[in-house]
């Protein structure tokens, strides 16, 4: 990956219905989702125009679609959808998907649980 450039969207907050248990596929819960979009920003760090850059009100839609819009059982196929999304949208070289799921049905104490996924345009992982 060339440089380390990034725009980066933290903590967005939805509520969906993805997990494996039929209780999850009808009572959703709320799910967060991180965001790293990795390209070249010099060009719009000298212009100073939107057009230069990756549009991240855009981008949150994207993800916000597929949050809310689809239904998976494993919040990995989620993290895939949102990574093919936005790398087939934007002009991004890589980037880093972190799904978590706070409410995870595991019986016990716990502040969360994600998955964390990093992808290249082009396929590569």
């Amino acid at each position: 990956m060339v440089g380390h450039d990034a725009i980066r969207l933290r903590g967005l907050e939805f509520y969906a219905y993805h997990g494996a248990l039929p209780e999850e596929q009808v009572l959703g819960q709320k799910f967060l989702i991180d965001m790293d979009l990795f390209f070249d920003m010099r060009k719009a760090g000298y212009s100073d125009q939107v057009e230069d850059t990756i549009h991240y009100g855009e981008v949150y839609q994207v993800i916000k679609a597929c949050v809310t819009e689809s239904r998976f059982f494993l919040i990995e196929r989620l993290a895939e959808e949102i990574a093919g999304r936005v790398l087939g949208q934007f002009s991004c070289l890589a980037v880093r998907v972190e799904v978590h799921k706070p409410q995870a049905p595991i019986p016990g104490i716990l502040r969360d649980v994600s998955v964390e996924i990093w992808r290249e345009a082009g396929g590569q992982a």
